[in-house]
């Protein structure tokens, strides 16, 4: 049995001797990291390959180059985000020192779902060293073969004491969940991340829920309906819609459904061929659980295409449903699958209301040309992000917060943002103890008078600035430039003939 308890102590121990702080020591760390993923890229592709029937193109591109990229980025720049931040300043804090200090949070607790194994397991994994901490993880044991090969990688590529890999079911989740870790990086679903949050509460441990939900796509009848049609099925098939941001249900018009269905045939057909369980490209669904439940929905509906299963190899063929109503069973919960159930709206304003009667969602998806409507979804909805035109994309951008609002997450990561996201940032004012501005000072002390209170009011409001800070400091800029320049005349006149 996983001992929680001393595996926190250990890493407790490792972060309280500072061992994590030096940025050298977070350098070395994030290159032996990058030196695991090219060193075992094989190992990588097959584990996933075992686990979801993931092919080598998707596996690479959805995971480990995603993986390699936001890396890339950490190692480049981290120094620079680690660095204190400075402030303006008050009339009041003139002749002080204000910037805000980045301190690691300790030993933060990541857990991380089956979908994805690689990539969402280990993103979070960049900016907590990069920032400075140490960390417990756990992999889902659901996709068991990628989190047998992490737990024995990680352990060959890191150092021990402050970084460590913890692999079991639920039970062991509960027992990491008892203990108080400084910070809780959970990536599952809305259910287990209402209990993470609970569990953290008890200690009032900050959390980042990445979680989920039923994300939209909105398609105008002004669209190109075969590009259209090629970018919401690939979003959809991808990791045979396992995809916390894959596009959940349509919303458009009778007009739009036809033209969809019209092209999703030649499309599918080009893509995996006649029978698209035999595509070595086509992934499976990761257990018999989630198996049954995605069949259930198949039968329970109306298919205008696909709907072929197979349950020996855990096969759901890429679906689309019609003649949905927003309280059948296909519409109560994320599907987390290649079924797409279109619904049909008579406008965009109708999309809109429909998208804002229920949770909000981690996605939304927009396909128009008009710039009106995809302005109307981005001002009058509310999501965790949204692409216009394509479906996925927006989880590419390294630098993009990404996350989800409500019931799809609380916080965000990705690149800078995993950093800010595993950093307290520590407001710092130093002041100075000179006796001159001691007398300055003096006129906050008792006794208070009325002219004190004037002086006071004269120091401390705020006014509408004339000049930004922004305009501050170009003109001291220039000033200062100007100058220098100046300098350089008076001192050069003497070798230079003008």
């Amino acid at each position: 049995m996983v001992d929680c308890e001393k595996i926190l102590a250990v890493a407790r121990r490792a972060f309280e001797d500072g061992r994590t702080k030096p940025l050298e020591f977070r350098e070395k760390q994030l290159r032996a990291l990058q030196k695991m993923y090219n060193e075992n890229e094989d190992a990588m592709f097959q584990a996933l390959k075992d686990d979801l029937h993931k092919s080598k193109t998707e596996s690479y591109v959805m995971e480990l180059m995603l993986l390699k990229n936001d890396l890339q980025n950490v190692i480049e720049n981290f120094k620079n985000w680690a660095k204190p931040k400075v402030y303006p300043k008050s009339l009041v804090t003139l002749f002080d020192k204000t910037f805000v200090h980045k301190d690691p949070y300790g030993v933060v607790l990541i857990i991380s779902p089956w979908n994805y194994p690689l990539q969402l397991c280990l993103l979070p994994v960049h900016g907590a060293i990069a920032a400075g901490n140490c960390f417990v993880l756990q992999p889902s044991e659901v996709a068991c073969n990628t989190t047998k090969l992490l737990s024995q990688l990680i352990p060959q590529y890191l150092d021990n004491d402050c970084y460590h890999v913890v692999t079991g079911g639920i039970d062991v989740t509960v027992k990491l969940l008892e203990l108080k870790f400084d910070y809780i990086f959970f990536t599952g679903s809305s259910n287990a991340g209402r209990v993470v949050q609970a569990a953290a509460v008890k200690h009032l441990i900050p959390t980042t829920l990445e979680l989920g939900g039923k994300s939209p796509a909105y398609v105008g009848d002004d669209v190109d309906f075969e590009i259209t049609t090629r970018r919401l099925l690939w979003g959809k098939c991808v990791n045979a819609g396992q995809t916390c941001v894959a596009p959940d249900y349509i919303l458009c018009s009778r007009k739009a459904e036809r033209e969809i269905l019209a092209k999703a045939k030649s499309i599918f057909r080009e893509w995996y061929g006649r029978d698209v369980k035999t595509s070595p490209d086509f992934c499976r669904i990761v257990n018999d659980r989630h198996y049954h439940r995605l069949a259930k929905l198949i039968a329970d509906s109306k298919v205008a295409f696909g709907g072929e299963t197979d349950e020996e190899e855990r096969f759901i063929g890429p679906t689309l449903i019609v003649d949905v109503k927003p309280d059948d069973s296909i519409m109560q919960e994320e599907i987390f699958g290649p079924i797409l159930p279109i619904l049909n709206v008579e406008s965009h304003y109708d999309a809109i209301n429909f998208i804002n009667s229920r949770d909000k969602p981690l996605a939304l998806y927009v396909f128009t040309n008009e710039k009106r409507i995809i302005d109307s979804f981005l001002n009058e909805t509310s999501c965790g992000g949204v692409t216009v035109n394509d479906t996925l994309m927006h989880a590419s951008v390294e630098d993009f917060p990404f996350g989800g609002i409500g019931q799809s997450g609380i916080g965000a990561y990705h690149g800078k943002v995993t950093f800010k996201t595993f950093t307290h940032r520590k407001s710092v004012l130093v002041r100075s103890l000179n006796p001159l501005l001691e007398k300055i000072n003096a006129i906050r002390y008792p006794p208070y008078t009325e002219k004190r209170l004037n002086l006071l009011k004269t120091a401390l409001e705020r006014k509408g600035s004339i000049i930004s800070y922004e305009c501050i400091k170009f003109i001291i800029a220039f000033v200062s430039g100007a100058i220098f320049s100046l300098l350089v005349v008076l001192l050069g006149k003497d070798y230079w003939d003008f």
